[in-house]
């Protein structure tokens, strides 16, 4: 059996582009989706010439409706596509107060709405098939408000809480969703949002994310977390949280709010 095609988003530079020459050299066919035409097209040539695969390139803007529509079509006629990676993001230098509304909108354009629309895109055909696989890149920043990077955690929250959603309505149907969850990563990322890298800690190599990331991918795990170094960390979380659902009753006040 031919191995599904892998569409990739961000795919020409960082984690993304790692993606790309993993699963190329895996034996996929790839679809690589980003801005710079220039470098898809560089990044093309070398996985077909190196791994014998074939690779279409999508320049697009996701930040542009009409780009995620482009994209969305590719997701939806493209029966050969059976992975999807929503790896394109953004970050945002400075605090919350002095950030403006057209980089805020633009920031959830990429990290939210784009991603959100491209796994719709693809789920009902995934469904229908009774395969296919979702891998977002959600971030540890979405665990943590006080990284003093709000909006932009927020977008990351959002990405760890769709996927979780979409594992429950979708496991069962034969569709795989995974979140990863990096710590900081040398990409361009840093460059483009304005943020000094050599301000940081020391970050992880994104091909050793992309690599853990995989492993994870390959185990079939709902939620990957590469920095994490103790497994049951996570484990705890999860458990804390779902017995803080089995304490809520939404008919009853708490004892502790029936009084002044």
């Amino acid at each position: 059996m031919s191995k599904p095609s892998v569409l990739i988003t961000g795919a020409s530079t960082g984690i993304g582009a790692v993606y790309a020459q993993r699963f190329a050299q895996r034996g996929h066919d790839l679809v690589l989706v980003a801005r710079d035409k220039a470098k898809l097209a560089a990044l093309a040539e070398r996985l077909q010439r190196e791994n014998g695969v074939a690779v279409d390139i999508l320049p697009a803007d996701l930040t542009q409706s009409d780009d995620v529509a482009t994209v969305e079509a590719r997701l939806r006629d493209d029966a050969k596509i059976g992975i999807l990676i929503n790896n394109a993001g953004i970050a945002q230098s400075g605090g919350f107060a002095g950030q403006t509304a057209d980089s805020i909108e633009r920031l959830i354009a990429l990290n939210v709405t784009a991603l959100t629309r491209l796994a719709n895109a693809v789920t009902p055909r995934f469904v229908q098939a009774g395969e296919g696989a979702i891998v977002n890149i959600s971030s540890v920043v979405g665990l943590a408000p006080e990284f003093g990077m709000s909006v932009y955690g927020a977008t990351k929250a959002f990405v760890l809480f769709l996927s979780q959603g979409l594992n429950v309505e979708l496991a069962d149907k034969g569709v795989y969703v995974q979140a990863v969850l990096p710590a900081g990563t040398y990409t361009e990322i840093w460059d483009r949002a304005g943020i000094d890298i050599n301000t940081l800690p020391q970050m992880m190599e994104a091909g050793d994310l992309v690599d853990a990331a995989l492993v994870g991918f390959d185990r079939r795990e709902t939620i990957t977390i590469p920095p994490v170094q103790n497994a049951s960390s996570w484990s705890s979380l999860d458990a804390a949280r779902q017995a803080l659902i089995a304490d809520i009753n939404q008919a009853k006040v708490a004892d502790r709010y029936q009084s002044a």
